[in-house]
């Protein structure tokens, strides 16, 4: 069966529904998982307020590969202790969602262009459901991750975004998790904010209010406090996906827009439509 012919299926087996909004959340620290904070209450307001998705598809910046998006396809996603040292309460979370193997598959086909492959070993990891227990508690709604591809330059991400933004119009909520700011090396606990935390914080959200993606995909641009601010990307390629799946017409929302830790942005956006 050609790709185009599966595309087809995949939008005749998904039935239209209002477009669904787009959602980039600052996960920052697991603990935010297990503590009444500021983030994990707006968290569960922002739940309240969302529409009822039919599946969740989520980028994370913790799941990472290199040529190729995958897709997990498993039925029942694991949840993912995928961190060291914290107390034991936050190993025993669990996120017990089903999956959604086939549309997976077909998202799979529909990311045929951005190399992408079927995988049933990951499952959900911290960056998905230590904020999806507080969007959606009784995990009640199918959910699957893809990878970010670290090979890529910043504006494929941009184009994976693109491609998968019919799947609004299809019940599917797609949500992105990272931190717009993140530098675990420079965070000093309970500290202020650092300088360059707070200058490429701001500059990102007046560049995506301005639907300026070019630029926050410019490493030349974006230069030494790029450098700064993200030693390594994988904590903002998420941002720029759900950037990507945007519209010149959505309306833009930003929330929590705190500098945690000293050097981690806790910014998150949504993008309704209009």
């Amino acid at each position: 069966m050609s790709v185009a012919r599966k595309l087809e299926l995949l939008k005749e087996g998904l039935e239209r529904s209002d477009r669904m909004p787009l959602v980039f959340l600052g996960h920052g620290s697991p603990m935010n998982a297990i503590q009444d904070t500021e983030y994990s209450r707006a968290w569960s307001a922002l739940g309240r307020d969302l529409p009822r998705p039919k599946a969740i598809l989520v980028v994370s910046a913790h799941w990472m590969t290199r040529g190729t998006t995958l897709v997990d396809v498993s039925k029942v996603p694991r949840t993912i202790h995928d961190f060291y040292g914290f107390p034991e309460a936050l190993y025993q979370e669990q996120y017990p969602a089903t999956g959604a193997p086939d549309l997976a598959r077909e998202v799979t086909t529909l990311l045929a262009s951005h190399h992408a492959q079927e995988d049933d070993t990951w499952g959900l990891d911290h960056g998905a459901w230590a904020v999806l227990k507080f969007l959606y508690p009784k995990a009640d709604v199918p959910v699957f991750q893809i990878s970010i591809d670290m090979s890529r330059d910043l504006s494929y991400q941009l184009s994976v975004g693109h491609t998968l933004s019919e799947l609004r119009d299809r019940g599917v909520l797609i949500l992105g998790s990272g931190n717009v700011v993140h530098n675990l090396r420079a965070m000093r606990p309970g500290g202020t904010p650092q300088d360059f935390a707070m200058e490429f914080d701001r500059l990102f959200a007046d560049r995506l209010s301005d639907r300026d993606f070019t630029f926050l995909t410019d490493r030349g641009r974006l230069g030494a406090l790029l450098r700064e601010a993200h030693p390594t990307v994988d904590h903002y390629l998420p941002a720029l996906t759900i950037a990507g799946a945007s519209d010149k017409d959505d309306d833009l929302t930003f929330m929590t827009d705190a500098i945690d830790l000293g050097s981690v942005s806790m910014r998150s956006f949504v993008f309704h439509a209009a």
